[in-house]
């Protein structure tokens, strides 16, 4: 999963969604910070599960057709236990590494919670809770999960309607499906940059406080 990040924007495409950025907060004192990541959790216990639904099934059938031929029996304990410690660490590995089969055995429950818990961590510990009018606005891209998650600061949600950050969620999401990401998050943070404008216009003595991409493996 690792080189999911890396893979997913260009050094190219980067630079435009820096450039989107800057321009954005041209017109507003909020910071806008687009983070990419190649996942928000590694879920070993879907490489678990993974690994058992694949190698239980078959070394029932192994043990039952070399069991047969060695005359050791179809139902023999011993061998299955046997097999399956060989496939077992096998399937593991092909499940860890196969991710669009370990998706499989992870519920969107799970990957909801572990994108929000990453975002809400990277908020803070990337100080977008720190900028001088509480207007920091985190949008967080988990890549395997297939995620996108909005956070802005107590100042931005104190005067911007609820649900304001559906559209550029969206706009990413469907940007993404279409492999079109670059210009989808550029699409989306000029948006954001908008609903910022409206509530938090630029001061004369306004400076960029954060970084204006965030990509991480």
């Amino acid at each position: 999963m690792k080189d999911l990040a890396r893979k997913f924007l260009s050094d190219d495409q980067c630079r435009r969604i820096e450039a989107a950025v800057e321009q954005a907060e041209k017109n507003t004192s909020g910071e806008i910070v687009p983070m990419v990541v190649s996942a928000s959790y590694h879920y070993p216990v879907a490489d678990a599960i993974g690994a058992a639904a694949f190698s239980l099934p078959a070394a029932v059938v192994l043990t039952y057709l070399l069991g047969n031929s060695f005359w050791i029996g179809g139902q023999n304990l011993w061998l299955f236990l046997g097999i399956t410690a060989i496939l077992y660490p096998v399937f593991h590995t092909l499940v860890k590494h196969w991710l669009a089969v370990k998706r499989i055995f992870i519920s969107d429950r799970e990957m909801d919670e572990e994108v929000e818990e990453a975002a809400v961590t990277a908020f803070f510990r990337e100080g977008l809770y720190r900028t001088r009018d509480e207007t920091g606005v985190l949008v967080f891209i988990s890549i395997f999960e297939q995620r996108v998650w909005v956070l802005a600061d107590r100042g931005i949600n104190a005067r911007a309607q609820e649900g304001q950050w559906g559209e550029p969620v969206r706009m990413i999401v469907e940007g993404i499906k279409q492999q079109r990401q670059a210009a989808a998050i550029c699409e989306a943070v000029a948006l954001i940059g908008k609903i910022l404008a409206a509530h938090f216009p630029r001061r004369p003595d306004d400076t960029d406080e954060l970084r204006n991409l965030i990509v991480e493996e």
